[in-house]
């Protein structure tokens, strides 16, 4: 009997959605903690500084920073390191292929943002229309994650570049829009590190250490440019040298690594200590704003619209082509999975809004709901059209 539960034990851990159903499960916790009396004690907990600091050098924040800036860069290096094995040997290896992640994240910004605007244009709240743009990567790839084999695997690879594409420009965005105090020399730092890192894997340096090390210093001078440091981690990522064949490389033996701690650890941590939202009144009246409107509708319908135009365009026009094993309903699927905004969306939201906490906590709620929404939704039409694939095999 021990040994059968052992072995249940085993297959749960190493089945592929694992790393989705305790990511899911750590957001009903903190929800759970933030409306109960625990929630002030908890937020204190985040907001405990840790770390060092000295006159030229700053490595003291807090523990909510800690996780969003610096363990998060090392989920981003993970995903980061998958989409630069798919760019040289996998599914995003031809032009097209990879050509349209970026164009399906380009409609997945510039029309929920249009949609916001829309709502918005002329009111207190128009300063918001970066909310709907962002994907979070790692709540819409747990979803994905979760169907397991009944999508193809290309789509996971698609999605994961799409929102890293979509992170990206909302970062551009935060950068060229939210950020207050720009250092260019902190980026200029980081710039040249980068390039040396390059330089080494052009010079043919395969071990690890020599590019993880510097990628902590890309990921301090980042972090003190006044940019989200997630950033540091796609950079390193994409100077970690591969092959393009089956030969075990650098970018492999670190991915491989990486796997586990960030599924079971990383994630978890981020899911539980971001998702604490606090429901007040008013909150469902605020659905109905033109705030609510258009978050919900930028994120429920602006994304997998944009995303799924804008694919379809490239496909047309014959500068893309869609993933192996894909259709067209599986994009619009993924498009609606694009409406996980979380944890992106509101860290927009809370720089949109800074000196007004009512009109940002009315945000952070449209954005949950606007985010559970296209997560059930999105999940549900793809085990649909995967039933429904499974049927026509049969012949049924």
């Amino acid at each position: 009997m021990k040994g059968t539960l052992y072995r249940l034990f085993q297959n749960f851990v190493h089945s592929g959605s694992v790393g989705g159903i305790i990511l899911i499960l750590c957001v009903f916790v903190s929800l759970f903690i933030a409306n109960s009396s625990s929630g002030t004690p908890f937020e204190q907990l985040l907001s405990t500084e840790i770390g060092y600091a000295s006159e030229n050098l700053h490595l003291r924040y807090s523990v909510l920073i800690w996780i969003n800036d610096g363990l998060m860069a090392i989920f981003f290096l993970m995903v980061g390191l998958e989409i630069k094995r798919e760019l040289i040997e996998g599914e995003l290896s031809s032009l097209k292929k990879a050509a349209l992640p970026i164009f399906a994240a380009l409609g997945g910004v510039l029309v929920p943002a249009s949609i916001y605007y829309a709502f918005n244009q002329g009111t207190e709240t128009a300063g918001g229309w970066g909310i709907p743009m962002a994907t979070d990567i790692a709540f819409a790839l747990a979803v994905v994650t979760l169907l397991g084999k009944r999508v193809p695997a290309s789509l996971k690879i698609f999605l994961a570049a799409l929102a890293i594409v979509d992170d990206l420009a909302a970062i551009v965005v935060i950068a060229v829009f939210y950020s207050t105090d720009l250092h260019v020399t902190y980026l200029a730092y980081a710039a040249a590190i980068f390039a040396g890192l390059l330089l080494m894997n052009w010079r043919g340096v395969t071990h690890p250490v020599f590019y993880l090390i510097p990628g902590l210093f890309i990921w301090y001078f980042i972090h003190h440019s006044g940019i989200h440091a997630t950033i540091a981690g796609v950079l390193t990522a994409f100077t970690l040298p591969t092959t393009e064949d089956d030969t075990p490389s650098t970018l492999e033996k670190v991915e491989h690594a990486l796997i586990k701690p960030v599924n079971f650890i990383i994630m978890p941590l981020f899911a539980l200590v971001n998702t604490n939202i606090r429901f007040e009144s008013g909150m469902l009246e605020g659905l109905t704003t033109t705030l609510g409107l258009g978050i919900l509708l930028g994120l429920v319908v602006g994304k997998p619209l944009g995303i799924s135009l804008f694919s379809w365009l490239s496909v047309k026009a014959g500068w893309c082509v869609l993933p192996a094993g894909a259709r067209w309903r599986h994009l619009i699927g993924l498009g609606i999975l694009g409406g996980i905004g979380f944890t992106m969306s509101i860290f927009i939201a809370l720089l949109s809004f800074p000196a007004q906490p009512e009109v940002a906590a009315k945000a952070k709620f449209a954005i949950l709901t606007a985010s559970t929404l296209a997560g059930v939704l999105g999940y549900m039409l793809l085990n649909t059209i995967s039933k429904r694939q499974a049927l026509e095999v049969n012949g049924e």
